[in-house]
């Protein structure tokens, strides 16, 4: 299971109804797109990287603290009460396609401009209508209005362009996104900030996953068992349960089958989109698959680059690379084969792990997803070329090796994070996590004492932050990689097939 359906099933295993509880994962490890590896000499992370505004507020903040594994920096009331607004800090150098650094002072210009422009859209929440329907129209019509005043030279308003450009491109990974042209513009200040300057864990952030793994009983996890198909609302039988019953079948793709009185389905939006016609029998009611072909799911990757010894400054945190010739005004289409690679966002500076240098590229969308399909040595081959153009040093040394994420490639993911598309609300996201009824007219009763399961914690692209509820586990939401099915007591009511919970919460 990932975030979402260990969570789920610790929730469930401290409810004395619950002693049959399995967690169905398709792969053969646990924590969905909270991926650790251990590389490089270090730690590194392939899926989920920071604690986004770290504070009190914030869910996993608090797991994270709970069970001890966070530095000392971060957990200080200091960090916490920092605010960011959500967007991301100024790099420490900007190198031009040209091979020149370009003026932090004029990067700082546009980020102040852009990240304005972003906080802007808030104001669009309650809007009945927007006018125009996505992000990125509505950034460039303002963009082109900030242009008539401009009174540079032309060269550096084409400068001034293409770092508007890479902003627009880091957007595109906060949001999941291969263009903001496809982020709805209403719901998009759905997003909440909390206080906290973001963090990391330091021994890496699977430590979490693997500590609420510690926490259930041995038997509830089933490794390396894909689900094919979701038999529900039906009338089951299995011979160890003479003469019960079961509303719900999980079939799997290597024939077994869990019948359950409940299931609870915590697999990534990629993976519903990729086998909607075929994962459940029957089919979902039209506004679920509605919701599921309307609300967006994009790809970001990660590309980390090693090396013997660093050509940044030992105070570098952050390289932006700005391409000259790109502008967020241009709607051109990508460049995949040969220019994919102008997608990248920049690199951030690892901590040094022993004898080993570490930066670790961004880069979202299309161009992420074709990235997936070239070899290790295309990759290398082009990365090591774009930092010897910019840096203006062609003899810079080639990496020595390196790690990336191939999360579209991954069959049981087909992607990294959703967003609300053009044409979707924070309603999709709603209506996709009600229950489905057992009978077809209405949602049962999950178990005496109120609907429970509704819920649970559904971590919403593991970007948590607070819903309010008591329990941390209760006030996450996301999507993984796993199927919970349980039984309970001949006593209880079953209630059929649920979604795990989400609440229109947008998070990074």
């Amino acid at each position: 299971g990932g975030i979402a359906g260990l969570g789920a099933a610790q929730r469930l295993c401290r409810h004395p109804a619950f002693s049959h509880l399995r967690v169905l994962e398709a792969t053969a490890r646990a924590g969905g797109r909270i991926r650790s590896e251990h590389s490089f000499g270090g730690v590194v992370e392939v899926g989920a990287h920071w604690i986004h505004g770290p504070s009190q507020g914030n869910p996993v903040f608090q797991l994270a603290a709970k069970y001890g594994l966070l530095g000392e920096k971060a957990l200080s009331e200091e960090n916490q009460l920092i605010e960011t607004g959500g967007h991301v800090g100024l790099p420490s150098v900007s190198y031009a396609s040209s091979g020149v650094s370009v003026s932090l002072e004029l990067v700082a210009e546009m980020a102040s401009l852009f990240y304005s422009l972003i906080d802007q859209t808030r104001e669009f929440l309650q809007a009945a209508e927007t006018t125009p329907p996505s992000v990125g129209e509505y950034l460039k019509e303002k963009i082109r209005q900030h242009m008539a005043g401009w009174t540079e030279d032309e060269e550096t308003k084409k400068l001034k362009l293409a770092i508007l450009k890479n902003l627009f491109n880091v957007e595109c990974c906060v949001s999941g996104t291969h263009s903001m042209d496809l982020v709805a513009l209403a719901p998009f200040g759905e997003y909440t900030v909390l206080p906290g300057l973001d963090c990391t864990f330091p021994e890496g952030y699977q430590g979490l996953t693997d500590c609420i793994m510690a926490s259930l009983p041995k038997d509830v996890m089933v490794f390396d068992k894909p689900v094919m198909t979701i038999h529900w609302n039906g009338s089951f039988r299995e011979a160890s349960a003479p003469g019960e019953t079961f509303p719900v079948l999980v079939e799997c793709e290597d024939g077994d089958c869990f019948p359950a009185h409940h299931v609870v389905v915590t697999v990534p939006l990629g993976f519903f989109k990729k086998h909607l016609d075929t994962f459940f029998e029957p089919p979902l009611p039209t506004e679920k698959v509605e919701a599921i072909r309307k609300i967006g799911f994009g790809t970001n990757n990660k590309i980390f680059l090693e090396f013997e010894e660093p050509f940044w400054d030992p105070d570098c945190q952050h390289i932006q690379v700005v391409w000259e010739d790109t502008s967020p005004l241009e709607d051109t289409a990508p460049e995949l084969q040969d220019a994919w690679f102008k997608k990248l966002i920049g690199f951030w500076v690892l901590p040094p792990f022993q004898a080993s240098h570490v930066l670790c590229g961004f880069i979202a969308g299309l161009e992420s997803e074709f990235m997936e399909t070239l070899s290790d040595e295309d990759v290398l081959r082009s990365l090591t070329q774009v930092l010897r153009r910019v840096t203006g040093n062609p003899q810079l040394p080639a990496p020595r090796s390196m790690l990336r994420s191939c999360w579209h490639s991954a069959p049981y993911t087909r992607g990294s994070y959703s967003y609300v598309a053009v044409g979707s609300s924070g309603d999709d996201m709603d209506r996709l996590a009600q229950p489905l009824p057992s009978d077809g007219k209405g949602a049962q009763r999950g178990f005496p004492g109120g609907s429970v399961v509704e819920n649970l914690p559904a971590m919403q692209e593991t970007r948590a932050q607070s819903l309010g509820q008591e329990d941390p586990l209760e006030k996450e939401i996301a999507t993984n990689s796993s199927i919970l099915a349980w039984r309970i007591p001949r006593t209880e009511e079953p209630g059929g097939l649920q979604s795990v919970g989400s609440q229109r919460v947008r998070h990074d």
